[in-house]
């Protein structure tokens, strides 16, 4: 209950009084206002920019560019403005807005032009199901949601269907319940590009006979159509880029033994084929991939209909017992490699130099353990730092480690395909390649004030935290990425108010701050019971823009809060 400036809470009978507090700019807004503005009550287009300039390391920016932000604003605070200046409070009000001053840049900015392995891919694991492994059903709904949020790849489980006749999308050897295969691909030729231009990328378990390979290689032409992309001969030496494979669809698959032998011998089987090449503004990319073992593909190999086998356009292959050999780099053009979460681990602790060798020509896709029924994750950053492209997430699910995924496909506008650092692709003198084992001198210090946080008051019922009092607030920052760099920090806690002012400031060392991501988690501290859950980001740091930056946290789910924010700074030296 409010009233004359206070908020009420009932507690045994009676009333507890809390003064409402109100959202006002702090010392360093003022400061920042005041000296842009020559000490004036106005900032004008020409003040604004300098403190673009000045303060949020915005070299390029115009005072035409300013003026036009500004009349954004001024449209968002007040539309009947007539002269375009900010007073501190607007100035105030702008430093919140993060569709306009966020902590990252909106836009796609890598170059697009490289091969595919130079691209960590936002890649998703059954992404059919919409719950745990085991009995939860099987949809496209989960695949439209996950290329609306920038999944670039999507996995799909193929079965016979019940009849034999047919092929259904499940998890095999589970009771989830099926949805068909032509209902997925549907989806996906809608959805596919709703959120970015770039591939979507489809991997697919096959436990298929011959005759339904052939009707998944109908299914797959005739909704697609010049969509698909169906490599020649000529196109075996290297990758395509992302940006030649804009809005397009490829396969991938373990390749049969007598097609591998035509592709060695120079021979085209595309006359088969309808040409589907002429078109390259589509591009889907869809990758087949047995992580259940290889003896079924093998067994069908030799009666595997020809269609089915002009649709791969990335060999894929399954790391078994050698896996020290399967990280050979081989001549000719790369391949896919699959590796469960604990091949991975042991790669990246007995080979690690290897292993990022390998994925500076080939693509390496990183699927979890079978026993995360649960729709659980493993943490991705041990497969980034070694190169691996695809690290595949339970995207139903969430938790800290789906966070850092979201996190690190903020990156590059959302698009999915985020640049590989440039150490990972390259070699030195005497052949090198980076070891994440090794630690490194610091190469930056990122500084991190953390000012204050509003919108939970909006988002949120007056005893969501606690039926007694306002929320005590306090927030956590972790910094995750190569192990010299990790550490945690933590504010103080503000009570019993919902605009806390924490003013705190931490220093984040950083030894390899291409791979780093800044973890931010706000929690209501709980005397007697576990402390409440008031929001969540991950923010790239290499992508972080300088400056005072309005951060907006998100649901344990990864959902944005519509109010929910906290007003940051960032500064690297």
């Amino acid at each position: 209950m409010n009233g004359a400036g206070y908020q009420y809470y009932k507690m045994f009978g009676f009333n507890r009084k809390f003064k409402i507090t109100e959202r006002k700019p702090l010392p360093d807004v003022i400061d920042a206002f005041s000296l842009c503005t020559n000490r004036g009550s106005q900032m004008w287009p020409d003040h604004f920019r300098r403190f673009l300039i000045e303060f949020q390391g915005e070299d390029d920016v115009t005072v035409d560019h300013a003026k036009l932000v500004m009349e954004h604003v001024l449209q968002h605070l007040r539309p009947n403005f007539n002269l375009c200046y900010f007073t501190v409070d607007d100035f105030f009000e702008y430093l919140f807005l993060d569709q306009i001053n966020g902590p990252i840049t909106a836009e796609v900015h890598h170059d697009m032009t490289a091969p595919l392995q130079h691209y960590f891919i936002y890649t998703g694991h059954n992404s059919y199901l919409t719950g745990n492994q085991l009995n939860s059903d099987c949809s496209e709904v989960p695949i439209i949601k996950a290329l609306h949020k920038g999944v670039r790849v999507i996995e799909l489980d193929l079965w016979p269907n019940s009849t034999k006749d047919g092929i259904d999308v499940l998890h095999g050897w589970t009771m989830t319940t099926p949805v068909t295969l032509e209902k997925c691909l549907k989806s996906i030729k809608e959805y596919a590009f709703v959120n970015s231009p770039y591939p979507v990328i489809i991997t697919l378990e096959d436990h298929l006979t011959p005759n339904l390979q052939a009707k998944v290689a109908e299914m797959v032409t005739r909704i697609f159509g010049d969509m698909l992309y169906c490599p020649k001969a000529e196109d075996q030496d290297e990758f395509p880029s992302p940006e030649a494979l804009k809005h397009r669809v490829l396969l991938s698959t373990k390749p049969p033994k007598e097609h591998l032998e035509r592709i060695n011998g120079n021979q085209d089987d595309s006359h088969n084929m309808p040409d589907l090449n002429n078109n390259f503004s589509q591009f889907v990319y869809i990758d087949f991939d047995d992580e259940n073992g290889d003896a079924a593909n093998e067994k069908n190999e030799p009666k595997t209909p020809t269609e089915y086998k002009q649709l791969i356009g990335i060999h894929a292959a399954k790391a078994n017992k050698e896996l020290r050999k399967a990280l050979t780099v081989e001549s000719g053009k790369g391949k896919r490699l699959s590796l469960s979460e604990q091949t991975l681990e042991k790669a990246a602790s007995e080979y690690g130099t290897d292993l990022v060798r390998f994925t500076q020509k080939n693509i390496v896709r990183v699927f979890p353990k079978g026993t995360r029924v649960t729709s659980t994750n493993f943490k991705p950053l041990l497969a980034w730092m070694h190169g691996a492209q695809m690290v595949a997430s339970n995207m139903q699910g969430y938790g800290k480690s789906l966070w850092m995924m979201h996190g690190m496909f903020r990156s590059n506008g959302g698009c999915g395909y985020v640049k590989k650092p440039d150490f990972l692709m390259s070699t030195g003198p005497n052949n090198e390649v980076f070891d994440p084992q090794v630690t490194l001198n610091v190469k930056k210090t990122l500084k991190v004030r953390i000012y204050m946080g509003d919108g939970w008051r909006m988002d949120f019922s007056p005893t969501h935290f606690d039926k007694f009092s306002p929320p005590d607030f306090y927030t956590k920052m972790y910094m995750v990425g190569v192990p010299a760099d990790v550490s945690k920090k933590k504010t103080r806690v503000i009570k019993d108010n919902w605009i806390p002012v924490w003013d705190e400031e931490f220093t984040f060392p950083l030894t390899v701050p291409e791979l780093a991501l800044l973890k931010i988690v706000v929690r209501e501290h709980d005397v007697s019971e576990k402390d409440d859950f008031g929001g969540q980001t991950c923010l790239p740091v290499s992508e972080l823009r300088t400056g005072i930056r309005s951060v907006p946290l998100h649901s344990k789910k990864g959902e944005k809060f519509e109010s929910v924010k906290l007003l940051m700074r960032f500064v690297f030296e």
